[in-house]
């Protein structure tokens, strides 16, 4: 029998709302703490840019035990998908543990010598307060505190009526109507961006990127869905992997030369159907060793636009401004109204205080997190949706799960903290030395070795074999409808209310 918890949840995005569902489910008393008004994330309209949609079909971008409406489009816009974790929380009744407009100022360990944190908090008055949990999930993600950027002259710009932007504030399309917007930045939010912007009447766009890189369309060749190439395990097994024998490691190094021969005709395809060399932005890197979390989807009509001119694409970065221009490192000056810095997130705990985080970071950057769930030197804490993907809640409900019974003592394989430290430097050495391009974002990043992970969560979680028809299984994409029925195999266990 297991005593029940309370649990604090941190954060009531998509991996927020997992972790309280999956806690609350066992029986644990849940308290979820969010700092805006709204549940959704990066998906609360506050938050969201106009035109926002998923990276990922809805059939993969969904909790295990919800498929979103079958009336959605197969990339549900923004507003769809804050609808759809709104359903969620209510279908689950984590609504009713909500607090809204409450953050988190640090957390320390029990004062009292009872397991779990305390945590300090700013109440939607203003006030503070304090308050005990015996276990909390980190759920804020990767995309919770915006970048920051600043150029000599851009208070003299503003001055004169010019505005800066980050792309989190860029929510309302007559902000751009007959203005001359310039987007900093090579994402997908700076290519939505500036789409939107020449679609919503800007005199002129300009987008402002470091280097051209690798971008798939959603139907590659115009005809196949990228989900069937990106997201299957035939394509995961082209890269070499952790943890692996002598005899996997013979196989890579025979199918190498046809590995090769398979990216390079990718990127021919890729040249051609979206006009890379009419645009001049052909990348200059091979396209294998840039798949990873940070691989963008190709938004509809961005390079048509570049290549027509109605976007004009400048290579280098801001230098400065001067009245209204911006001077470009090149020394190239643009003419602008509206800066836009879609110049992504800071990663990072800051309610965690310093000698717990350098427990958790290394000084690289690379969090020490095995399964990128937990920390064997930090009791009573997990993080939900720290495991970065192509399939975001899929991984972040796959993490909630483990983590619940982690944190009972329920796993089928426990690890003992020998293991837990074992795993993270094997992953660390893997990630720094192997494969770098798995290091993005502090190393949190599963792609492209997602049923690799899944089956690592799933093992441990004990919900025995999973494999389907071993063809089918290799060529298609992960199955939630599947993994509901595998979690539902997982050995069951009682919390004492």
């Amino acid at each position: 029998m297991v005593k029940q918890k309370r649990v604090g949840i941190i954060g009531a995005g998509i991996s927020g709302l997992a972790a309280a569902k999956a806690f609350s489910r066992q029986g644990h008393r849940i308290t979820i703490i969010e700092r805006s008004g709204d549940l959704g994330g990066v998906w609360e309209p506050a938050r969201s840019y106009p035109d926002v949609q998923t990276q990922s079909p809805k059939e993969l971008y969904r909790y295990t035990d919800k498929a979103m409406p079958a009336s959605y489009p197969e990339w549900p816009k923004g507003p769809q998908v804050q609808a759809y974790l709104h359903d969620y929380a209510r279908d689950h009744g984590l609504d009713r543990a909500m607090r809204f407009n409450t953050c988190v100022l640090q957390m320390n360990r029990r004062a009292d010598g009872q397991p779990g944190w305390t945590l300090d908090l700013r109440n939607p008055d203003g006030g503070s307060s304090r308050e005990d949990f015996d276990f909390v999930a980190v759920c804020t993600g990767q995309f919770n505190e915006k970048q920051t950027i600043s150029h000599p002259g851009d208070e003299a710009f503003k001055a004169q009526g010019g505005r800066i932007l980050h792309s989190s504030e860029y929510n309302d399309p007559a902000l751009v109507g007959r203005k001359k917007v310039v987007v900093l930045g090579g994402s997908k939010s700076a290519t939505d961006i500036a789409v939107n912007a020449v679609n919503s009447g800007a005199s002129a766009v300009t987008i402002v990127y470091r280097e051209p890189v690798w971008r798939i369309p959603y139907f590659i060749g115009g005809l196949i869905n990228f989900k069937r190439i990106l997201y299957i395990r035939a394509q995961e097994e082209m890269f070499r992997s952790w943890g692996i024998g002598p005899l996997s490691r013979l196989a890579h190094a025979v199918a190498k030369p046809l590995v090769w021969a398979n990216w390079r005709g990718l990127e021919s395809l890729l040249k051609l159907q979206l006009k890379l060399g009419k645009c001049n932005m052909v990348p200059e890197t091979r396209i294998e060793d840039g798949v990873n979390c940070s691989v963008p989807i190709a938004t509809p009509n961005f390079f048509p636009m570049v290549a027509d001119g109605r976007i004009k694409a400048v290579r280098g970065t801001f230098d400065r401004y001067d009245g209204n221009t911006i001077v470009m490192t090149g020394g190239e000056r643009i003419d602008a109204d509206l800066a836009v810095l879609a110049i992504g997130y800071e990663l990072g705990v800051p309610f965690l205080p310093d000698a717990y985080r350098d427990k958790l970071v290394d000084a690289d950057g690379q969090y020490k997190l095995y399964r990128l769930i937990a920390n064997p030197d930090l009791p009573d804490i997990g993080f939900v949706g720290f495991n970065s993907s192509f399939c975001t809640v899929l991984c972040a409900d796959l993490a909630a799960n483990w983590l619940v019974r982690y944190a009972d003592g329920q796993l089928a394989r426990q690890p003992s903290q020998a293991e837990m430290r074992d795993n993270i430097a094997m992953m660390l050495h893997f990630k720094r030395v192997e494969r770098p391009a798995a290091g993005v974002y502090g190393g949190l990043c599963v792609a492209p070795y997602h049923f690799k992970h899944f089956d690592e969560l799933m093992t441990d979680i004990g919900t025995g074999k999973r494999r389907r028809n071993p063809l089918v299984e290799k060529f298609s994409p992960p199955d939630a409808d599947a993994y509901a029925r595998f979690l539902a195999a997982a050995p069951a266990y009682k919390v004492a209310t």
